[in-house]
């Protein structure tokens, strides 16, 4: 190996509790878009802020008409080498735990448990009641909204129903980013792979680390805000290296 990769694998054999921060560039290798990168669908199509989500039932129908046109691509991705990479650094006890910027609920499908999985952003994978936080399937969205893009409401209480995702102008989740923010003050390495880190507040997690002397190791296509803090910066395919690293 590099003496970069060597380096990598070196803090992650001698840390026993390591924070991993993901973002889009890990699940691009599973065939999801990166939504900001140039030509992305945020180009191509204006997010839709949550208070216009609020307000407008033209600006719901349409949410739900990019949610399953983008369906079929979600639906069959799978965990690549950098999901499994991680997942086996979770099976031997090393990971405390996998917080993602990403919605796509694959952490989770390469076995990292739910419990220890921190989604900042949400989750795409299922939606919920705006109102009462009551969960709806997909599928059952799904239904209503094929008969006439009908809008679907919460059984329990009437509220309106979202995909469990965090959209522009919606607040972050508190327990969320309190256990995030938990993880990087307690954790002996922060590892931030495939995160342009631009995005704030969840940006910010990886400088909590640092500042509480953990070992910031920046795992990234591109160059990130963050490389200058960092103790490792590594510009590289994610998957390959995460795979190449891990084989401890």
């Amino acid at each position: 190996m590099s003496a970069e990769l060597e380096e990598f694998a070196d803090l992650i054999r001698m840390s026993r509790s390591i924070a991993i921060f993901t973002g889009a560039g890990i699940s691009t290798e599973s065939g999801i878009p990166d939504f900001r990168s140039p030509g992305g669908l945020w180009e191509k199509n204006r997010p839709i802020d949550f208070s216009e989500f609020l307000q407008s039932e033209e600006a719901r129908r349409e949410s739900w008409r990019r949610k399953f046109a983008m369906e079929s691509v979600l639906s069959k991705a799978e965990p690549n080498k950098g999901h499994m990479a991680i997942s086996s650094l979770y099976e031997q006890g090393k990971v405390c735990a996998v917080i993602t910027q990403n919605i796509d609920g694959l952490h989770q499908a390469s076995g990292v448990s739910d419990a220890d999985v921190i989604e900042v952003h949400g989750n795409t994978t299922y939606a919920k009641c705006l109102d009462c936080a009551g969960r709806m399937e997909l599928e059952q969205v799904k239904e209503i909204f094929a008969v006439d893009e009908t809008l679907p409401s919460c059984e329990k209480c009437g509220g309106l129903i979202k995909t469990a995702t965090i959209s522009f102008g919606q607040a972050m989740p508190v327990e969320e980013m309190r256990r995030a923010a938990e993880a990087a003050l307690g954790c002996d390495l922060f590892v931030a792979i495939g995160s342009s880190l631009v995005v704030y507040p969840a940006a910010e997690i990886p400088l909590t680390a640092k500042q509480a002397g953990a070992p910031l190791v920046i795992l990234n296509r591109e160059p990130t805000p963050l490389d200058d803090y960092a103790d490792l910066v590594l510009h590289r395919e994610i998957g390959e290296t995460l795979a190449a690293v891990t084989k401890l």
